[in-house]
Formats: structure tokens, sequence, C-alpha cells
């Protein structure tokens, strides 16, 4: 079984198994999108405004001046974009 198939397994049990989901580690939980979301948030660059592009496990993958250049870069890479206001 590949990761990704494990992955999608991992979350079609969290769908039936609510209990389950509340038992995960903070580590787990973080995990569970890495390989299918990411995410923009604006923040500061040297005074200027820019777009940081994070991982679900919230570890910055890039930054981007324009917002639809950072949600661009992120459907490239196959994942769903994701805004954090």
């Amino acid at each position: 079984m590949t990761s990704e198939e494990k992955e999608r397994e991992l979350i079609a049990t969290i769908e039936k198994d609510d209990e389950w989901l509340r038992s995960l580690s903070p580590h787990e939980l973080e995990s569970l999108g890495i390989n299918y979301v990411a995410y923009v948030k604006p923040i500061t660059v040297n005074g200027v405004l820019a777009f940081g592009i994070y991982g679900a496990n919230g570890e910055q993958l890039g930054v981007s001046e324009h917002r639809d250049h950072a949600l661009e870069a992120i459907r490239e890479q196959d994942l769903e974009p994701l805004s954090l206001h």
C-alpha cells in the first residue's frame, strides 16, 4: 500500500470514528493533510507584505510577492490551496 493510499484510508477512518480523531497526538494531527493541502497566509519579509506558502504541518515551503502566484504554485504541486486570514 502506498503512503497516499494509507493516508486516504486514515482519512476514511477518521470520518467514521470521531473518537479516534480526538485521540490523535498533535504530531499525528498535523500530518493528516500533508500530501493534500497547503495554505497561504500574509507575512512580512524585510518590511514588505508577502505571502507565505505552508504545508499542512506548518513548514514554510515558499514565499511569493503575490497571493495569486502563491495559490498557483500550490496547485502546480497537485495540492489543494487553503487561505488563512
